[in-house]
């Protein structure tokens, strides 16, 4: 009864194993508790509710995925920090991590960071901005937004109970069986990397196919492809990667499972089994995964490049065409992610060439950014200092993977700290730099005052600094051969460059305090950095044109569209910020709590396939279905906003905009800037 009602959970589950695995354990709990319990104090209960969780508002629900990653980049931080740690001591040393203990770090860290902390992230960046930008009321499948959201915090709920009971994989973020095989690895953490894995795959999948089909079907009027901006453009882009690269991920984790859970083979390496077709599987999804990461980025810095360089994007179709090349070359080139595993030199040679020619439309980018800038009237406000480190360090980056698309070179260090040198080199400054450029920018967008400017240099700076400091060193370590993933090591020559590289982490986390201590400090002084008006930057897109936070309907009437920069070139001919000549009512749709019970069930549903709690499984199973079956039947799926209430709206806001005096950007950083930018004279 007991192997039924629990599987094989027991007591021998808790984290007791490791004072830090229990100190890890209690913080989550404690931390949980804390949030239920300040949500309760304050009776926040019913507006978490009615206004977020159940909310099918592409801004909120983009807002709630920014969240997921902010929670999820803290415990990643950390872990890095505890493994650069350990290898300052580990010079002839176990130190204090057991290399089982050390191998579930590394693990968890990149599954974290790219699963759920990159991958929310970005997309929900793209799930607010996005349909404002091309002329849109919301997605096209809002429901499924919100569904889409609930597997992706499924799948990082499930990452953090891991903390708290059993054990996670110690098979690295890829998982490459056989290790990853119930042979090698008998217990439940493999299970949890699986379901983790599976649940954010299938959310990311909808996603894409979402994104896709709002850009195809909702722009606004005269809202043409060669008009969407650069960072609609590359939503566009990474939809389709994701459409076509997480399947293959989908696929794989699942067949995976299959061999654990029914005693298939598809990966063992008898009974016709071959390991090599997860691998291929695997790196099918993971390089246009690489580029489904930086292309949002590549979005974000030609945004910020042009808003604060006071110029139209240089080089518009030729920056289109090369996220377009991108996105189908990324297609091209897996194999180069295991030269070294026996296929031959030929092969190895055409996926090399495949490779370097990505480098093409990528230095296409960064001339035309630089072209932008060149005799711009330059802010360098926190999204330009991030774009302009990102154009430095991504090259070194870039260089380095060049490099390694040769196969001779790529050889001598392939699993080296060579390689984490330059993976880190292209997703901190091409997707991280980014990500934060683009939450720092959109911020007074989304809750209607800016971020505190100085505490934003001051984490710029630390970030900065302190990934130079943390990833430099690897370079030089891995051409001195130092294997990735070590937990002791007994060259004395490696030493020096891993206390560098701890400093690096201590100033990294350093950077993450600062960005709790920006955020406490913006919002109790909100009010003397308020920006209703909606325009603090002197912007050119559609999302500038409306206050700050927008409306739940964005638009009182969908815009139409004669150029490229809309609403700057409005603002420059004084069309902009004007009462339209009629108010209808707006139709949205209602919120809906299948959203949160989707999260709910996918959690208990995974969380029973790891233990193998069968009953719960189907429960989970069976709830989800029941509550998608019942919403079929609900006819009340929208709510309407009265054309009287949006007169209301929109006469508030236009009064504060023309009792509003304009800012020079020379003063935006002060306050000031209430939102409209001194542009909107022009």
């Amino acid at each position: 009864m007991t192997s039924f009602l629990f599987g094989k959970l027991s007591y021998g589950a808790f984290p007791f194993y490791s004072l830090i695995a229990t100190f890890a354990a209690s913080i989550v709990v404690i931390g949980a508790i804390g949030v239920a319990g300040f949500i309760t104090r304050i009776r926040g209960w019913p507006a978490l509710w009615s206004k977020w969780l159940t909310s099918l508002d592409h801004k909120r629900i983009g807002i709630m995925y920014i969240v997921v990653s902010f929670v999820m980049l803290a415990r990643a931080i950390v872990e890095a920090v505890l493994m650069r740690a350990q290898q300052v001591v580990g010079y002839r040393s176990s130190g204090f991590l057991p290399p089982e203990h050390f191998a579930q770090l590394f693990t968890t860290h990149g599954t974290i960071m790219i699963f759920f902390m990159a991958m929310p992230f970005l997309i929900g960046l793209y799930n607010f901005a996005m349909p404002l930008q091309i002329g849109a009321r919301d997605v096209s499948y809002p429901l499924l937004n919100s569904i889409s959201l609930a597997f992706t915090a499924s799948g990082a709920a499930l990452m953090m109970i891991s903390l708290c009971l059993g054990k996670f994989s110690t098979g690295g973020w890829s998982g490459y069986p056989p290790y990853t095989e119930l042979q090698f690895s008998p217990d439940v953490g493999v299970d949890y990397w699986i379901w983790a894995l599976t649940l954010s795959s299938i959310g990311n999948t909808m996603t894409g196919i979402n994104f896709a089909v709002t850009i195809y079907k909702k722009r606004a009027p005269g809202m043409y492809l060669f008009r969407m901006p650069l960072f609609s453009w590359t939503a566009l882009c990474v939809s389709i990667l994701m459409i076509f690269a997480m399947p293959p991920l989908t696929v794989a984790t699942l067949m995976l499972a299959l061999d654990r859970y029914a005693d298939m083979h598809f990966f063992t390496n008898g009974q016709g089994g071959n390991m090599m077709n997860y691998i291929n599987m695997f790196w099918l999804f993971g390089h246009p995964e690489v580029y489904i990461l930086i292309l949002p980025a590549f979005g974000v810095y030609s945004e910020t490049i042009a808003t604060f360089s006071s110029k139209t994007l240089y080089g518009y179709t030729s920056l289109v065409w090369a996220s377009v090349s991108i996105a189908v070359l990324s297609f091209t080139v897996w194999v180069h992610h295991f030269f070294t595993m026996g296929q031959s030199g030929d092969i190895n040679a055409v996926f090399g060439i495949a490779t370097m020619l990505i480098a093409i439309p990528t230095g296409v980018k960064i001339y035309d950014w630089m072209l932008t800038m060149y005799r711009g009237r330059i802010r360098m406000s926190v999204p330009m200092l991030y774009a302009s480190a990102f154009m430095i360090l991504f090259a070194v980056g870039g260089g380095a993977g060049v490099l390694m698309a040769n196969p001779g070179f790529d050889y001598q260090v392939h699993n080296t700290l060579f390689l984490v040198a330059h993976f880190h080199n292209m997703l901190i400054p091409g997707l991280l730099f980014g990500m934060l450029s683009g939450y720092h920018y959109w911020f007074p967008k989304a809750f209607g005052f800016r971020l505190h400017e100085k505490w934003g240099r001051a984490i710029f700076w630390l970030w900065s600094i302190g990934f130079v400091f943390a990833f430099m060193p690897l370079y030089a370590l891995g051409m001195l051969g130092m294997p990735r993933r070590s937990q002791e090591y007994f060259e004395p020559v490696y030493l020096p460059y891993t206390i560098v590289a701890m400093i690096g982490a201590l100033l990294i986390t350093g950077a993450l305090i600062c960005m709790v201590i920006q955020l406490v400090v913006s919002v109790r002084e909100r009010h003397a950095t308020n920006v209703f008006v909606g325009d603090p930057w002197d912007g050119r897109t559609l999302e500038w044109s409306v206050s700050a936070p927008p409306p739940e309907y964005n638009f009182a009437t969908l815009p139409k569209f004669d150029d490229r920069d809309a609403f700057y070139v409005d603002k420059c001919n004084g069309h902009a910020y004007h009462a339209p000549d009629t108010y209808e009512p707006i139709t949205l749709p209602a919120n809906s709590p299948l959203g949160p019970v989707t999260c709910m069930t996918m959690v208990a549903t995974g969380f029973a396939l790891t233990w193998h709690i069968w009953w719960l499984a189907v429960l989970g199973i069976l709830v989800f279905a029941g509550g998608v079956i019942a919403r079929s039947f609900n006819r009340h799926t929208e709510q309407t906003i009265s054309a009287d209430e949006v007169r209301d709206i929109e006469t508030r806001w236009l009064k504060a905009v023309h009792e509003t005096s304009p800012v020079p950007v020379e003063a935006e950083f002060s306050n000031l800037n209430r939102g409209r930018a001194a542009g909107a004279l022009k």
